[in-house]
């Protein structure tokens, strides 16, 4: 079980794995979602109200949507890794809102509410050597130094 005594050496590998699996789970579920068109863009954006924005329903439905599939995409990828993650927090904290104000009890909000603990936590803990992040936007820490010395 050299896996168990390894010293975390493939945390790198294992955050691409998440990220892949994350983004793909959340391409699928977003997917119908954006595919449905305004109709279904108006009732998702209703969820709206909950926070007092009962405005432009459809436009916050169809972003609900967008940041479903592209931040999916963007964290498989791990390109704009925090912005996805942000979206992608922001939207799963407004599903556990609705699910849990409409009364759907834990099992109703809890797939919500552990999507948000993930994106909150890779926020928090990066994408990892292996995204686009680290290899456009890497800053070394050595000529960081040198410039702001």
């Amino acid at each position: 079980m050299a896996i168990l005594r390894s010293g975390y050496k493939n945390k790198n590998l294992g955050l691409l794995l998440l990220r892949l699996g994350i983004g793909v789970m959340f391409i699928l579920h977003g997917w119908p979602k954006l595919a449905g068109g305004p109709e279904r863009w108006e009732a998702i954006g209703q969820n709206m109200e909950l926070f007092g924005m009962g405005f432009a329903p459809t436009f916050w439905g169809f972003m609900a949507a967008f940041a479903e599939v592209a931040g999916g995409l963007l964290i498989m990828l791990g390109l704009f890794f925090r912005t996805a993650c942000i979206l992608l927090l922001i939207t799963m904290i407004v599903a556990t809102t609705r699910h849990a104000v409409a009364g759907d009890g834990f099992g109703g909000y809890s797939h919500a509410l552990e999507a948000a603990i993930l994106f909150f936590s890779l926020l928090l803990i990066g994408p990892g050597k292996y995204s686009l992040d680290n290899r456009f936007f890497h800053q070394d820490k050595v000529r960081s130094r040198k410039y702001f010395a």
